[in-house]
């Protein structure tokens, strides 16, 4: 009887159809997990992280890491080139103590510098009349939900709505990302204004130009994301909506925690002088600027205000000052080059299979136990773009210089050298080229490279140098000749 079953069943009934496929987005966090490690917390992002993958949108080993949530710090140390640079337990309480005295009594003194800087209509409001929402929620999911009610609440009703530490959610690479900006001031019109806290001084009148430019790129970050939230705020709410978080994104938080882990400029956008530098052209810092409507006509993304205000302590005190930063630049680099990213999945559908960058911690969740061989490896597996600029934002700066260096590639000179010698790529190269050994005269870079070589030359017989070590360096000269340092 079992026989005829089975011969029934295979020749009668049809096979049974395979397991619905998991969802695209599913079955991403899944493959963030496995690149991660299945024992690691997620590496959340913030909008630093974010301006510096901008800046090097080339980079798919930052872009990948970055979407999976990997914590580079360690994995750098685990590879033995440990960051060169981090934040100060100093500058870290220096810089909370500051942004308390900012948002004391309900963000009174930073109402004040709202309508110091982009102007007020209308009397001061009273103590008590400023809002300031809870936007406390389980998970980022939750909060981001908060954060969108406490903005449709703001629009719906008028008046000033001060928000402290949103979470905005902004897609980067095909990952979303959670981030969370200081603070959102909501004006009257209903336009929006990020705030950014910074604990660095402004001494008469003026700041750290890299500062204030890492400031602005940052904050370029967060107006993008507001925008998109801005716009789902301005939405007609579904029912209920308005009186609790929707269940949805609670469940979501819970069920996919890898939501919460994930992934500037360009060397065109120039830092300015001060923050005074940045200020909106066409007239007084309130008045709107090109492509902004004023307050009435101002719904969507276009609420939220391309110039941001920038709050620092004054001289040496602790007394908060305030300038408004145009970010418009910033912006137009920072959306192009988010768009340029290649997306996580395309990534990592590339790598071998099995390849992982779990560190397998030992039981004090801080020890590797991984072979360097083996995250080197894996590191390599994925395509970077080292430039000298990445050593002032990216962990792993230092192993992909060494890596660069070990290779003779040119892109560790800079993205300007890289630029000017076209296609020769490597150190060896470039020699051979100057000393006329390789290289199509024809070639504009070649041909400057021979004419260097040729001044370089008579300079030294004008000067009748001839000491050893004057010429150049022969191509496949060691490293550690002393012509070639």
């Amino acid at each position: 009887m079992n026989g005829s079953f089975h011969r029934h069943d295979a020749t009668a009934a049809p096979a049974a159809p395979p397991g619905p496929a998991p969802p695209p987005a599913a079955a991403l966090r899944q493959r963030l997990a496995e690149l991660r490690g299945p024992d690691a917390a997620p590496r959340p992002l913030d909008a630093r992280a974010l301006a510096a993958l901008a800046a090097n949108p080339g980079c798919r080993r930052r872009a990948l890491l970055d979407g999976a949530g990997v914590d580079k710090s360690a994995l750098a140390r685990a590879l033995g080139s440990p960051a060169g640079f981090g934040r100060s337990e100093f500058a870290f309480v220096r810089g909370n103590v500051f942004e308390a005295r900012v948002r004391a009594d309900d963000g009174a003194e930073l109402i004040r510098l709202l309508r110091e800087r982009f102007g007020g209509v209308g009397p001061a409001p009273e103590p008590g009349e400023v809002r300031v929402p809870d936007l406390s929620a389980p998970g980022p999911a939750g909060r981001t939900a908060r954060t969108r009610l406490a903005l449709a609440e703001a629009f719906a009703t008028g008046g000033w709505t001060l928000l402290f530490h949103p979470m905005v959610r902004l897609d980067v690479a095909g990952s979303p990302a959670t981030l969370e900006p200081d603070a959102v001031a909501v004006h009257p019109d209903g336009s929006c204004t990020v705030v950014e806290i910074k604990s660095f001084p402004v001494v008469d009148g003026s700041a750290d130009p890299a500062k204030v430019g890492a400031a602005a790129r940052q904050a370029a970050v967060y107006v993008l994301a507001l925008r998109e939230l801005a716009e789902e705020a301005d939405r007609e709410p579904g029912p209920g909506e308005a009186a609790a978080l929707p269940a949805p994104a609670r469940a979501a938080d819970t069920a996919h925690p890898a939501d919460t882990a994930h992934p500037a400029d360009t060397a065109d956008t120039a830092d300015a002088p001060h923050a005074a530098d940045q200020r909106r052209p066409g007239g007084p810092a309130g008045d709107s600027g090109p492509g902004e409507p004023p307050g009435p006509a101002r719904h969507g993304a276009g609420r939220v205000r391309s110039t941001v205000l920038l709050v620092c302590p004054r001289d040496f005190s602790n007394l908060p000052t305030a300038e408004p930063v145009d970010v418009r630049k910033q912006l137009a680099v920072t959306r192009r080059q988010l768009d340029r990213l290649t997306r996580v999945e395309d990534i990592a559908a590339a790598l071998p299979e099995g390849t992982t960058f779990d560190l397998r911690l030992a039981d004090d969740g801080r020890t590797p136990t991984r072979p360097a061989a083996e995250l080197t490896a894996a590191v390599e597996a994925v395509p970077a773009a080292y430039a000298p600029e990445c050593l002032a934002a990216c962990e792993l700066a230092f192993h992909c210089r060494a890596r660069s260096r070990e290779t003779g590639a040119v892109e560790a000179l800079g993205r300007g050298v890289r630029g000017e010698l076209g296609g020769l790529t490597t150190v060896e190269s470039v020699l051979e080229a100057a000393s006329g050994e390789h290289g199509d005269p024809a070639d504009p870079a070649v041909a400057a490279l021979r004419r260097a070589a040729a001044l370089r030359a008579e300079a030294l017989a004008a000067a009748g140098s001839a000491a050893p070590g004057t010429e150049l360096p022969a191509p496949g000269r060691g490293k550690g000749d002393s012509a070639c340092r």
